[in-house]
């Protein structure tokens, strides 16, 4: 007795394999192009906490108190966020502020996400839309009043 069922499941193998390969590489992306911006606002986060930390250690009684302040306050992001690879162009002078106003000190940093996508490419899916979907900046921001 002769049966042509192998005959008939030839390209099937091939079938499946292109779909679970598109599931796979989609989940696989996801993940690899999300990880980069929620490290970035992770370090923004903790950066700017800890620049502000570190300028409560300053005297008042210094002379040039405020700018003291806010110079200690961008010096400290500039050390934390040294690891920052040079391709994504975070510069704490354009991307990060210091400002001491009415007793407030506050670091804040917007950097916008256009940069990202020189070292992730943004794809663009049917039915889902850009990938990694994000906001225009990733902002972060500590302050505390004296």
């Amino acid at each position: 007795m002769k049966t042509n069922l192998p005959h008939k499941q030839k390209g099937a193998a091939a079938i499946e394999f292109a779909l679970v390969f598109i599931i796979f590489f989609a989940v696989f992306y996801g993940i690899v192009s999300y990880s980069l911006p929620l490290l970035l606002m992770q370090s923004f986060n903790e950066s700017t906490a800890e620049a502000v930390r570190r300028s409560v250690a300053l005297d008042p009684s210094t002379p040039g108190y405020d700018a003291a302040l806010t110079s200690r306050a961008t010096t400290e992001l500039t050390r934390q966020l040294a690891w920052i690879p040079a391709a994504l162009n975070f510069n704490v002078a354009t991307d990060a502020s210091a400002t001491y106003v009415g007793g407030v000190l506050k670091v804040s940093i917007n950097y916008p996400t256009n940069k990202i996508s020189a070292v992730i490419p943004f794809l663009s899916l049917p039915g889902v839309g850009q990938v990694p979907n994000l906001p225009a900046t990733l902002t972060a921001s500590s302050s505390l009043q004296f």
